[in-house]
């Protein structure tokens, strides 16, 4: 099997086990989960780290800054080999080690505590510093809601990455286009993201973001100087076509016949 296949079964392993989790819960964040699996699964596919030992000392650093999109993130670390598949059953149960947004003393393989939305970038960004001034070669990767974009302490971490040159860094900016109550358009528009980042600084890609390959192939681009930007063209609820559908689709309470769709998608990503 070749990798993008290989990185294609990991995502539907993702999806599967994100899906049973929500159904197991009966409630969840499964629009902006859905939307960065391809890109959990080729940054885990590539990163280096050792689910045996989290906290090692030379490993790369991953920061999900929409700490809502936890399961995905949960599910990916559990098929990693972090901890045993059993444990994603205890999604936001009390006393977890998986609350709904990620928790760096909770959860092993976790690099940030995260759900104050618009903060994660400031931290990855930190991280790449300390790692370049070290004269490191670890990379920090960051993927970041474009809802979440309205904050303005991402822009400040943004132009402060590219102003210290962090070739270390790469932001993934997960583009679905929607965000807790409506569009990104209706909300906030963003207007080209291309060319604003690009502006302040970034080398820019922009790629089909259910494609492991697409966004495999933009991983690996290098730049001297200069961070990286990987803009990815989703749909919130990606991959379930139900819920990408669905306009609510940030947070939901399963009704009966969703959870119905839900069974029907895990059988056939049992199969897949």
């Amino acid at each position: 099997m070749d990798k993008y296949n290989q990185m294609k079964k990991f995502s539907n392993q993702i999806r599967k086990e994100t899906l049973k989790m929500l159904l197991n819960r009966g409630f969840g964040h499964l629009g902006g989960s859905m939307s960065i699996i391809e890109t959990l699964a080729v940054l885990y596919s590539n990163m280096k780290v050792d689910p045996n030992n989290p906290k090692i000392e030379d490993r790369d650093f991953f920061i999900l800054s929409k700490g809502h999109a936890g399961p995905a993130l949960y599910s990916t670390l559990a098929l990693k080999g972090f901890f045993d598949l059993e444990l994603l059953k205890t999604l936001n149960n009390n006393g977890t080690h998986l609350p709904s947004h990620p928790d760096r003393n909770l959860t092993p393989g976790v690099d940030m505590t995260t759900g104050s939305l618009g903060q994660g970038i400031s931290v990855a960004v930190g991280i790449a510093l300390g790692l370049k001034r070290k004269g490191s070669l670890r990379q920090v990767y960051c993927i970041v809601g474009d809802g979440e974009l309205n904050e303005g302490q991402c822009w400040e971490a943004i132009q402060f990455a590219a102003h210290n040159k962090l070739e270390n860094f790469t932001l993934f900016i997960d583009d679905n286009k929607k965000q807790l109550d409506g569009t990104t358009i209706e909300i906030c528009n963003p207007f080209d993201l291309v060319k604003k980042i690009k502006s302040f600084g970034f080398e820019v890609l922009k790629v089909n973001g259910a494609s492991v390959e697409e966004i495999d192939i933009a991983i690996k681009e290098k730049y001297s100087n200069k961070p990286k930007c990987i803009i990815l063209d989703t749909i919130k609820g990606q991959g379930v076509e139900y819920f990408e559908k669905l306009k609510a689709n940030h947070h939901i309470r399963f009704s009966e016949e969703m959870k119905e769709i839900l069974k029907s998608e895990i059988e056939k990503l049992d199969i897949m």
